[in-house]
Formats: C-alpha cells, sequence, structure tokens
C-alpha cells in the first residue's frame, strides 16, 4: 500500500536531473535615478505578492503590533499542528517550535554519507571569505562547484569561518521532504547546509518563516520587531533588513542602543520547525554539522490577518 501524504502536506517534488545554477547578479552601473526606479519597481511587485498595498505600510503595521506582544525569555515547544491551528498560535505573533513532524521526512534519514553518494553531483554556490560582513551585499564573494567538491572543501577546512552552503534552492533535496501547507502561498524552499561555525547574521525578514532543523543542531537568538531600534538596522531590499549587531559577541561601545535590545535563545535540535514570524530579528549559527531547510510565506503576515486595512481590494 502506498504511503500517503498528510491533508495539511505539500507532495514532495519529483526528483528531476541537476539544475545549473542561476546567473550571478550583474555589476554593471546603473544611474541613481534607475536605482530608484528599480527599488520602486521590486517594491510594488513586493507588495502585489502578499496582496497588501504598501510594503512599508506593513513593516509599521508589524513593529507596532509587536509593541504589545508579551515578553518572553524562552520560545515554547508544541506538538505537530494541523496548518488551522498553526494560523491561530501565529497570528500572536511569537515564535514556537513544532516537534515530531521534520524527523519523518525521508531527508532526515539521510546522513552527510549518503548526501554525498546519492547527491555529490548536484550544483551548488558556497559562501566564502568574509561573507558575514557582506551577508546582504549582492556582490559578496561565491563559489560555484558541485556538492562533493563542497563537502570535501569543508572536511579539510582551516579557516575560521568555514564556506557555508545557504539559500540555495534544491528540488533534488526537496523531493525528499513533506512541508506542511501552514502558509497559503509559499515560497519555494531554500536548503542551508555547513559544518560547525557557519553563521547567518542578525537579520530579520518581513515574512512570515518556518525553519526545518534537518539534522545537526543550531543556536538561534530571536528579537521582537519592534526592536529594531536598538540594532541599527541597514536596508538590504524592502523585505530584508541586516544588523552589524553580534548578539554572540555584543559590542556596546559600537553600538550601546542594542543594551536595550531583547534576545531570546532557542537551541534547534534535529527534527523540529521554527515558526519566526514576520520582522522578527534572528542570527543562526550551525553547532554541529547540519541540514536545514526554510520557506518563506508569500501572504500578509499572520500577526496582522485580524486587520484588512494593508490589504488590496
Amino acid at each position: 500500500m502506498k504511503k500517503q501524504v498528510a491533508d495539511n502536506q505539500e507532495r514532495p517534488e519529483k526528483s528531476r536531473s541537476p539544475r545549473l545554477l542561476p546567473p550571478r547578479p550583474s555589476s554593471t552601473a546603473i544611474s541613481p535615478e534607475e536605482a530608484i526606479a528599480k527599488k520602486q519597481a521590486r517594491e510594488r511587485k513586493d507588495a502585489l505578492v502578499r496582496g497588501v498595498t504598501s510594503i512599508q505600510e506593513m513593516r509599521e503595521a508589524i513593529k507596532h503590533a509587536s509593541r504589545d506582544l508579551p515578553v518572553i525569555s524562552e520560545v515554547p515547544r508544541m506538538g505537530t499542528l494541523d496548518a488551522a491551528a498553526f494560523r491561530m498560535h501565529a497570528a500572536k505573533g511569537l515564535p514556537f517550535v513544532i516537534t515530531g513532524l521534520v524527523g519523518k521526512w525521508p531527508l532526515s534519514a539521510l546522513t552527510p554519507q549518503t548526501l554525498r553518494d546519492r547527491f555529490g553531483e548536484l550544483h551548488v554556490r558556497a559562501r566564502v571569505g568574509d561573507y558575514i560582513n557582506t551577508a546582504f551585499a549582492p556582490d559578496r564573494a561565491m563559489q560555484d562547484m558541485s556538492l562533493l567538491a563542497y563537502l570535501e572543501l569543508v572536511a579539510n577546512n582551516t579557516q575560521d569561518l568555514p564556506p557555508y552552503l545557504g539559500n540555495l534552492e534544491l528540488r533534488e533535496l526537496n523531493a525528499l521532504c513533506y512541508w506542511p501547507a501552514y502558509f497559503k502561498k509559499m515560497g519555494p524552499p531554500r536548503f542551508w547546509l555547513g559544518p560547525s561555525g557557519t553563521v547567518t547574521p542578525l537579520h530579520c525578514d518581513y515574512d512570515d518563516n518556518v525553519f526545518a532543523q534537518i539534522w545537526g543542531s543550531k543556536r538561534i537568538f530571536l528579537s521582537p520587531p519592534h526592536h529594531d531600534e536598538f540594532l541599527y538596522p541597514r536596508e538590504a531590499n524592502a523585505i530584508l533588513f541586516g544588523s552589524p549587531f553580534d548578539p554572540e559577541a555584543p559590542d556596546f561601545e559600537q553600538f550601546p542602543l542594542a543594551r536595550q535590545a531583547a534576545m531570546i535563545e532557542c537551541i534547534m535540535q534535529p527534527g523540529e520547525l521554527l515558526y519566526v514570524p514576520a520582522g522578527w530579528y534572528h542570527q543562526v549559527r550551525s553547532l554541529t554539522f547540519s541540514l536545514s531547510a526554510n520557506r518563506w510565506a508569500r501572504a500578509l503576515p499572520l500577526a496582522l490577518s485580524g486587520d484588512t486595512s494593508y490589504k488590496v481590494g
């Protein structure tokens, strides 16, 4: 008898032959007027995709709603939720961890060795060099290689900051995942693979996010949206803001306002799924060799679901 996929889960994509990587962003210089027009066009598209009239107004609404959130010192854990229960919890605007879900995915049963044996020919793009300080720059240092070459590179790595595979759309791996249909519209899954010490620095996405820890463990620091006023935010685009503050090595002389920012530590274990509400700052560090994946919603954040003033139509 064939295994049935639950009603609240997406069916995995069928595995395809390895795809070539998309071209890197062009470094061709454009005029300030062209840059402004390009930014405005992207923001209009972002707003249309999410069904809102203005991305800026959506961001401000998220931060305003965040001011009424209760103070939490830890991220709660709960068992598997169906889509309705998930949305009810997510509408509160607080992060939480779901257990007992990701560990059932076929991908969770793989090991680094079986990943190497079965998917070594995949084309990947590694973050290399000082990718922390250039994390959100369009021209950050990247290196194209096979997955096998990457695994060999990190096995022989002597650098303090190991190369990192981050934010990659690997359909071959996603064929082994059963994502719950928690969001009505979602972007494609993004995979993150690397050894202990790989880091995604502090930033926030103004989209709801589910983050699956497939194997290995990670430490995540979280801070609520309205505390961006203490975190020296830098806009990468209308949906993504980075912060130069490092909660793991805080420099309060350089960033004195950061003393006022709440930081909640969450250790993610294999098989767990973290909900990161839109606008929450987060920094992620691999504590062991880890494979993770995430998906962003492409709709009005659930914390604003009761407010129709930002919706189109």
